[in-house]
């Protein structure tokens, strides 16, 4: 049954694929339009219709942004995906547009914005292009020649300092004077005709396309700041917290004045960031910057001789919903939740990001922790931005099979051998399915995984992995890195992953194989690296590596005899930085000291919020980036440690209540699965627990009571002790 559900599966692949190649449009573009970096370019069609269809899915794609209105209302905002779904390719949304149109004539206008230029999370196919097919119900809307079409001269780049080149994105000028305005609507501005590429869809340099992945973006309309104060030349403006958004204003006056938006990253930060810039024209006028900035303050420099009456922002995110929660009899915890859950919002777009402001990348040391943070901070809806960065992260995958990230990705190529190992293992995608239920993924991603570990690893004479020097051999920010010793629980984790991504697919060999290279690996690891009194790499003199012994704890290489002298060195040294924190704090946890680890949890997340700041800091010094999603996998230990909920089977269909509180008093904690919410209460009264847990339909809980017995909770709600 699991051989024909995978088949299925691919057959569906397939044939979205094909369906996404069979367009009756054509990739159209506007006639001796030079395809410069930061190209704008306004696409409008008139259409007479005689009765609206119920409803008239349009395809859209682009390269690479766009913006869509229909009889001048905006329906899609930022529209469109960077590309990359694999090399040289990529996506296409799907919009109903049926509720925008009207019997009679209908103005149907495109904003495209062409980067023009590669970056950390985007590759560039060097035209600027547009395709959108809307057919069915006796309706027939395709791009093709007879569309307007011209160049938005109104749109430029910013003066001054330009983004750095992580970003594929440029600071964004705005001219007033050189454009009509209401050109959406069908103004008055005479638009050329568009010229049709002659690229056929599925061909280079556009590539193949493929449908979206994820949701389009939640809109949440134009918003009063919270606050808004001058000073000098300034408006210093304060949204409710860091968030993604569009600066928009209404103001008077002359015309050439140029009006600078920049946010607080764009201040404060040393690598340079998005930002804008607004040149007046004559008279009352109202200007909402299209390009999506991020930061928690934003900055309008106005120049003598205007006058702002209005200033608004409209934020847009990742559709998803802060369904999961936590809060106990701890103020600082409270506060980390919080303040990480709201840092995993704003580094989701197009991709996880390891930051929105310097670089908006897929990093996958990031991705690691912000797709299981995911599962117990927001809605069941985030779950496709993972799969989403697993299929790409395999697509981009080296000739020799070598795993290497940020990827889309044009102007890097270098391996992380440690995080690429975390990702294709036990705590990356082996996370993603068990805690999803999505098996569909692992046909897809499996050969890749499988290659890269066995193909691209050489394994020495002891069986243990060999370090990989080719790429940026980087384990963790700070101090005291034992590298070769943290290398090989990576390793065995990744093969821990692999192992039962194997099973799911019935290749036995290869879970017999990744068994016994795990075991001659465990015995390899314990006779040369442990010392007696921790582990380290023969040869390495500096003092035992924190993360080293944490990583042992949890890869499972450590017996718990050795975890008296493992906390130890825990409790003496904090070498590790924010990235391989979590594993510090979840050995604790492993090892059955959760007072240990809540009070190491606690300091940690001192050291990475800021009382003025709604997200968490990228380094524990507070430098680069204020919000770092990898910083908040505290969400993890609570929801998973604290709180005890952890899947024993995939999708939560059956999860374990285990919670470890340590001196903590009352916890609530709650998850949002795709059968339901997971929800349980804790007191806990000297070495009792008063539990009230509500288990979803279709689910159950297993919780062991005060004899060591594993007791069943069916679906329902329970109150039982611990």
């Amino acid at each position: 049954m699991k051989r024909i559900t995978v088949f299925v599966a691919a057959l569906l692949l397939t044939a979205l694929q094909v369906f996404a190649e069979g367009w009756q449009a054509k990739w159209i573009s506007r006639a001796h339009c030079a395809s410069g970096t930061n190209t704008w370019v306004a696409f409008r069609k008139s259409v007479d219709l005689a009765s609206v269809p119920e409803k008239l899915d349009a395809k859209i794609a682009a390269d690479s942004k766009y913006w869509l209105w229909i009889n001048g209302e905006m329906v899609v905002t930022d529209g469109g995906l960077k590309r990359g779904p694999e090399p040289g390719s990529g996506y296409y949304d799907t919009v109903d547009i049926a509720p925008y149109l009207t019997n009679g004539t209908n103005w149907i206008a495109i904003l495209v914005n062409y980067f023009g230029k590669n970056g950390f999370s985007h590759q560039n196919s060097g035209t600027v292009a547009l395709l959108f097919e809307a057919v069915g119900n006796g309706v027939s809307i395709i791009s093709d020649e007879s569309w307007d079409a011209c160049e938005h001269f109104a749109y430029g780049i910013a003066s001054g300092k330009q983004t750095n080149y992580r970003l594929s994105e440029s600071n964004v000028r705005y001219d007033a004077r050189l454009f009509d305005n209401n050109w959406e609507k069908g103004g008055s501005k005479k638009m050329g005709s568009a010229f049709e590429i002659g690229v056929k869809p599925g061909n280079a340099p556009l590539g193949k396309l493929i449908p979206r992945p994820i949701p389009m973006w939640k809109n949440h309309g134009l918003r009063n700041y919270e606050s808004v104060r001058r000073s000098g030349d300034t408006l210093i403006c304060t949204l409710p917290y860091n968030a993604q958004f569009s600066p928009y204003m209404e103001l008077n006056a002359q015309e050439g004045k140029t009006i600078r938006l920049v946010t607080d990253h764009d201040i404060v930060g040393g690598e340079k960031c998005v930002s804008g810039e607004y040149i007046t024209t004559n008279g009352s006028q109202v200007y909402e910057h299209l390009p999506w900035m991020n930061g928690q303050y934003m900055y309008y420099i106005v120049p003598e001789g205007v006058e702002i009456s209005k200033v608004q922002f409209r934020e847009t995110s990742y559709d998803t919903e802060f369904s999961g929660y936590f809060r106990c009899d701890d103020e600082i915890l409270n506060s980390y939740w919080q303040k990480a859950q709201r840092t995993l919002l704003v580094c989701m777009r197009d991709t996880y990001m390891d930051c929105p402001d310097r670089e908006r990348a897929q990093w996958w040391g990031d991705e690691v922790h912000e797709l299981t943070e995911a599962f117990y901070a927001l809605s069941p809806s985030s779950r496709a931005l993972a799969r989403k960065g697993m299929l790409e992260m395999c697509s981009w995958a080296k000739p020799d099979g070598a795993m290497y990230a940020p990827v889309p990705c044009s102007n890097w190529y270098r391996e992380l051998a440690q995080q690429s190992l975390a990702s294709v293992g036990w705590f990356g995608f082996h996370n993603y399915w068990f805690y999803s239920g999505d098996s569909s993924v692992i046909p897809e991603v499996y050969p890749a995984v499988h290659k890269y570990l066995h193909e691209c690893w050489q394994i020495d004479a002891d069986d243990l992995p060999t370090e990989r020097t080719k790429g940026w051999n980087w384990a963790d920010a700070g101090e005291g890195i034992d590298r070769p010793a943290l290398l090989h629980p990576w390793y065995y984790l990744a093969l821990k992953g692999e192992q039962a991504l194997a099973q799911q697919l019935d290749k036995m060999d290869d879970v017999g194989q990744d068994e016994g290279m795990m075991d001659r690996l465990r015995e390899s690891y314990n006779r040369l690296y442990w010392d007696g009194d921790c582990y380290r790499t023969p040869g390495y003199e500096g003092p035992a590596d924190d993360r080293v012994q944490a990583m042992a704890v949890v890869a499972g290489l450590a017996s718990p005899d050795k975890y008296p002298a493992i906390a130890k060195i825990l409790d003496s040294r904090w070498n590790a930085e924010t990235y391989m924190m979590r594993y510090v704090i979840d050995a604790y946890f492993i090892m059955g000291m959760p007072e240990k680890a809540i009070s190491r949890m606690k300091a940690y997340a001192l050291r990475v919020m800021k009382d003025d700041y709604s997200t968490l800091w990228e380094h524990l010094d507070h430098k680069n980036s204020s919000n770092h999603a990898w910083s908040g996998h505290g969400i993890i230990h609570m929801g998973q440690r604290i709180a005890g909920i952890e899947p024993t089977k995939p999708a939560f269909r059956e999860f374990s209540i285990k919670p470890q509180m340590g001196s903590l008093k009352h916890v609530e904690a709650g998850l949002e699965t795709s059968f339901g919410m997971i929800e349980v209460t804790l007191d806990r009264k000297g070495k009792r627990i008063n539990a009230t847990i509500s288990v979803p339909e279709g689910t159950n809980a297993v919780y062991t009571d005060s004899r060591g017995r594993k007791e069943t909770l069916p679906a329902g709600k329970h109150r039982i002790t611990l």
